[in-house]
């Protein structure tokens, strides 16, 4: 009878330690991890530069701390139940083959459910936790980017600053109205509004703003945006679908065309950007023939050099990107594109830059 009393404590204590290493893994989802942790589990993550980024990848590394501990506690209990109650162990000692059965204990068989409904249970909370404050749309944006996907490169337009006491609103209604007008075929087309009730034709959908950075063959596109800046992001596609990703956001977002009769929320927020700094952007939805060499960057600069960069492309329309960056004393060209290149000549599929040769 002493036995099985201490048998059951030892039960119960096994369990109340399952559940308290899962509950302390878990609950650290959104404290950073030590170093020797991160290094070991965070297999091969970029480290975010923004809020929400340091938010998924602390989630990421806790979640593969729970799933080890619990994983060490499983193969503890298989490697004692091989090695203990074996067949040749039990006739050794005179005993049956078998081990006692417990598939009729109650209290048991209630631990093992209940037990894996917590851990899910906890995974699902801190999941939503993470994913909530990435797609929240209340941080309160001082800048409001558009960005437009198009077969094969990118356009990016300011549609709003308020950076430090900035009232800068970017949209050009002159070409928002040609845009709206093109929303429905003029009388006399044939099978007119076809889509929807729309034009084939129809824009109305796109952002226009007055200054705007349109990639090309020849150039890579820079958005250049300011550091600790709360910035909104509203993404279209001018054709095909696309995905906005930049690899330090730990992020992307897919970029459609007519994105609310898709049912998809086009705008996304990031609380701020925390280094300054070039970081490369890509597609990453496969979108055609020059997929691959769609390439974009961001250049995260001061505050105020953010608003002098805007002040010279309001002032001087016809200056180039690559011109109002060497203003505020920037590389005026992408600079983080490796180790792919953007260029469209390569039929033997060779895009890839050796980058130990290149320096």
């Amino acid at each position: 009878m002493g036995q099985r009393k201490q048998r059951n404590l030892g039960r119960k204590a096994g369990l109340a330690g399952v559940i308290a290493l899962g509950g302390l893994a878990l609950a650290g989802c959104d404290v950073a991890a030590p170093t020797a942790v991160e290094n070991l589990l965070g297999m091969g993550w970029p480290k975010g530069v923004t809020p929400e980024a340091t938010s998924m990848y602390n989630f990421w590394i806790w979640v593969w701390v729970a799933a080890w501990i619990i994983g060490f506690i499983m193969w503890g209990l298989f490697l004692t139940a091989i090695f203990r109650w074996n067949a040749k162990k039990a006739e050794k000692a005179g005993k049956g083959e078998f081990p006692k059965q417990l598939q009729y204990n109650v209290p048991l068989e209630m631990a093992l459910t209940i037990i894996p409904i917590l851990i899910i249970m906890g995974l699902f909370f801190f999941t939503v936790q993470a994913q909530q404050k990435v797609t929240a749309l209340d941080k309160n944006p001082e800048v409001t980017v558009d960005v437009t996907a198009f077969q094969w490169n990118w356009k990016f337009g300011y549609a709003e600053n308020k950076v430090d006491g900035e009232n800068y609103d970017g949209a050009d209604a002159e070409r928002q109205k040609l845009a709206e007008e093109s929303s429905m075929d003029p009388e006399g087309t044939e099978n007119p509004n076809p889509i929807h009730g729309k034009s084939m034709g129809d824009i109305s959908y796109l952002n226009f703003n007055k200054i705007e950075t349109v990639g090309t063959t020849e150039e890579v596109p820079v958005l250049v945006l300011p550091v600790d800046t709360p910035i909104e992001f509203r993404l279209a596609s001018g054709d095909v679908s696309h995905s906005f990703w930049v690899p330090e956001f730990l992020f992307k977002r897919d970029a459609y065309s007519h994105p609310e009769n898709n049912s998809q929320e086009r705008r996304f927020q990031v609380e701020k950007i925390e280094e300054k700094g070039a970081f490369v952007g890509r597609c990453a939805e496969m979108c055609g023939t020059y997929h691959a060499m769609m390439n974009f960057e961001i250049r995260v600069v001061d505050r105020a050099d953010f608003n002098e960069y805007l002040k010279f492309r309001e002032d001087n329309p016809q200056a180039t990107n690559a011109e109002a960056l060497e203003h505020i004393g920037e590389e005026p060209y992408a600079v983080t594109t490796a180790p792919f290149n953007s260029l469209r000549d390569t039929r033997d599929a060779d895009n890839f830059v050796d980058t130990a040769e290149a320096a």
